[in-house]
């Protein structure tokens, strides 16, 4: 058995431009008790899984930081509690013991971390071991003998209809910025978007005759998402006076939408930021994260009667099972409906 190794991040970024990155390599250099080139080996591996995931697997930014901070963590549950390798070696395969994850899982349960976001390491681990045994860097992958918690359910955070036309009717200032976060969160309301979504748009994403915009989802899929009038309306007035901020020339050739202060694409922190403004002013006292507006949206299409299939397909789910959770949120409105329509739901005669 031999754990993968782990050290300081900072001496991985110093083993950084080490050329010997082979498994003969690693084994050469426990063999020998040179810990730098362990930790070169490993250093080179979540660098390769990092290029994988966003190459082949075309996963967004925000799911490719969070991969590699789990399983950064888990390379440092194994240095802190001072876990010893085995020095083991069977056919050149490096073996990784299933139990040191089930010890890196009680230690996430001792912190009281939400099953939700242990059940995301485990898929990042899974993915890491996966991507090992695919380039025959390990026999097998340890991750599979482990189970995700079962995660409760929870009925996701959104807006009534009132609360959300009190957000969009709030008063925006009537320069670029205030231009722009009002078409930020019309845009949200009318399309459902994601906040990662939201921030990657560009300017000929925008069809303006037709009223539609391509959106680039998980996975860079790509779906055409309608624009309701008022979002479109707040979108030309920022688009008319967007070129008051001084564009910063962007490398890729990619035209922002949205710009910050700096002229730099919009980030999804900033928009949360932007979202937490205008609900303090609106007066709604609620928490709401930029990712509620998107459950709003769902809600109240929900609500007005709106076909579960086309809900999912402006959502982009891939799965219709991930568009069914707001039915159990709507579940108020078919009572009340069935209270109006029904001529024995008041235990009439």
């Amino acid at each position: 058995m031999l754990l993968l190794p782990c050290g300081d991040p900072a001496l991985f970024r110093l083993a950084r431009h080490s050329s010997q990155t082979s498994i003969e390599g690693w084994i050469s250099a426990i063999a020998y008790g040179n810990h730098q080139e362990e930790q070169r080996f490993v250093d080179q591996a979540v660098r390769d899984f990092e290029a994988y995931i966003e190459m082949e697997r075309n996963l967004s930014p925000h799911t490719r930081r969070n991969y590699i901070a789990d399983i950064w963590q888990f390379q440092e549950f194994l240095s802190e509690n001072n876990i010893s390798i085995n020095k083991e070696i069977d056919d050149r395969h490096i073996h990784i013991d299933h139990m040191i994850l089930r010890s890196f899982l009680a230690f996430l349960y001792k912190q009281k971390v939400k099953k939700v976001t242990i059940s995301r390491k485990i898929a990042s681990l899974r993915a890491f071991f996966k991507y090992l045994l695919r380039e025959g860097r390990i026999p097998y992958n340890p991750a599979d003998m482990i189970q995700s918690p079962k995660i409760e359910k929870y009925l996701p955070a959104f807006l009534s209809v009132d609360e959300a036309f009190s957000l969009v009717g709030v008063t925006f200032n009537d320069d670029v910025f205030g231009l722009r976060d009002k078409a930020v969160i019309e845009l949200f309301y009318s399309s459902g978007i994601r906040v990662g979504e939201l921030s990657g748009l560009n300017v000929d994403d925008i069809n303006w005759t037709s009223s539609l915009m391509k959106v680039r989802g998980k996975g860079r899929k790509e779906r055409i998402v309608p624009i309701g009038g008022p979002a479109l309306k707040a979108l030309k007035d920022y688009s008319g006076v967007r070129s008051t901020v001084l564009q910063v020339e962007n490398s890729n050739g990619e035209n922002p939408l949205f710009l910050n202060r700096f002229g730099s694409r919009i980030t999804t922190r900033s928009i949360a930021r932007i979202i937490d403004k205008y609900m303090l002013i609106s007066g709604i006292n609620k928490k709401i994260s930029p990712h509620a507006l998107r459950h709003t949206f769902a809600t109240h299409l929900m609500d007005g009667g709106a076909d579960m299939r086309v809900i999912q397909e402006l959502l982009g789910h891939e799965s219709l099972s991930t568009t069914q959770k707001y039915t159990s949120m709507s579940i108020g409105k078919l009572l009340e409906v069935y209270d109006k329509a029904h001529p024995k739901a008041k235990g009439g005669t």
